[in-house]
């Protein structure tokens, strides 16, 4: 019986970790183009960070989300040079030399010490970009800080996805995400948040 019972309190308390660990990102708007109804084959991913080894672990993690959902997808510091990753030009050439039909980008908009509360980092707003190398030059020039998503807090994320051969943007998602700790798990949680309302969009397979 109290084998039985310690059992029991193992799974639930597995379960509440997994509930928890879905719950620490929730999508506060998402908006796609309806008339774009395609689905990418080709994904270039960048992230606007000034932490090299933030933006790598987010370019890998949703590089490699995507190809598990039946896409190909390139993380831009594989094919860029150094001091190259922040050069929308430059990025654009290799968009069109890989053959890249989407183009997605991440950033963090701003930092709360709690949700509902007022930001404690704020950052330029961006607004709506009809090209994607607006929007990066625009938020590079406004980057957030290396470690801002150190700490305790909920930071407001921000994914956009642009057309890369009409050069436009056609789906959009914002959210909050609660940190703390191992900033690769809230991550991780993020982008699955993001490839699943892709996927419900018909963006991307299940």
């Amino acid at each position: 019986m109290l084998r039985s019972l310690k059992i029991t309190f193992g799974l639930l308390m597995l379960v509440l970790m997994l509930v928890t660990a879905c719950a620490t990102t929730q999508l506060t708007s998402v908006w796609k183009d309806p008339n774009y109804q395609k689905r990418p084959v080709r994904f270039m991913i960048i992230s606007v960070d000034n932490n090299p080894v933030t933006r790598r672990f987010f370019e890998d993690e949703f590089a490699g989300q995507i190809r598990v959902r039946g896409a190909e997808a390139v993380a831009s510091y594989t094919v860029l040079a150094e001091d190259h990753q922040e050069d929308p030009a430059a990025i654009a050439e290799q968009v069109a030399a890989l053959g890249a039909d989407a183009v997605l980008i991440t950033r963090l908009m701003n930092k709360n010490m709690a949700r509902g509360k007022a930001p404690k980092t704020l950052y330029n707003p961006v607004p709506y970009s009809p090209k994607w190398q607006d929007y990066y030059g625009h938020d590079n020039q406004s980057v957030y800080p290396p470690g801002i998503i150190a700490g305790e807090g909920v930071v407001d994320m921000e994914t956009r996805m642009y057309e890369a051969e009409e050069v436009k943007m056609v789906w959009s998602a914002s959210s909050e995400t609660e940190i703390g700790g191992s900033y690769q798990q809230h991550i991780k949680a993020y982008i699955e948040s993001v490839m699943k309302a892709m996927a419900r969009q018909g963006l991307l397979g299940r």
